[in-house]
């Protein structure tokens, strides 16, 4: 097993060794509902809620280590704790409280990336919610993997839009929705 997966792995026993509620998204995820890519960090979303997100990223801080002084201050003020593990390895944690969070940790399941690896992930459609709110072209590159690799009938687009839709307002990028939609026309008449 990489080390990456290797370290996944340890966080996701830490994570439920304390019961919290969490998901893996990003890189790891695309290795499951996209085209496997190659990935040096794990992107992890840990449901904290608004207030008491000390807590998690003290416990967090027993394990693993700030990526950069002032890590933890930061995670508090930006929602994202940028840490590593004791061998380096890049960990992404965002403390999640909104309502997409939410239903994106409770709709998650474990997923088997490597034999006998399990890891709790995103849906595909939470996958392409996150990437889309992200709105890099890495990220749209995955998302157009995603609706290849999982075919677009087999995607829930309802439940896509419906969990877009706060997001791009919130981020006032309303034109995330058109790009999507361009996206799907663009798959289909290939």
């Amino acid at each position: 097993m990489n080390s990456l997966f290797a370290v996944a792995r340890q966080l996701q026993d830490f994570c439920e060794a304390r019961d919290w509620r969490f998901c893996f998204i990003g890189g790891i995820a695309v290795q499951r509902w996209a085209e496997p890519r190659v990935t040096d960090d794990a992107d992890l979303t840990l449901l904290t809620g608004f207030g008491g997100e000390e807590k998690f990223v003290d416990d967090l801080l027993t394990w693993l280590h700030v990526r950069e002084p002032g890590g933890r201050e930061f995670a508090l003020r930006h929602r994202v704790l940028l840490a590593q593990s004791i061998d380096g390895i890049p960990l992404d944690i965002a403390l999640g409280a909104l309502p997409f969070e939410e239903s994106a940790v409770d709709r998650a399941r474990d997923e088997e990336l490597l034999p006998g690896l399990w890891l709790r992930l995103c849906t595909a459609e939470d996958l392409i919610v996150f990437k889309a709110f992200a709105g890099r072209a890495v990220d749209w590159r995955d998302i157009e993997m995603t609706i290849v690799r999982q075919g677009e009938g087999a995607l829930d687009w309802t439940y896509i839009e419906r969990s877009l839709l706060p997001l791009v307002k919130l981020k006032d990028k309303p034109e995330t929705l058109g790009q999507l939609n361009d996206l799907r026309r663009s798959l289909r008449e290939l």
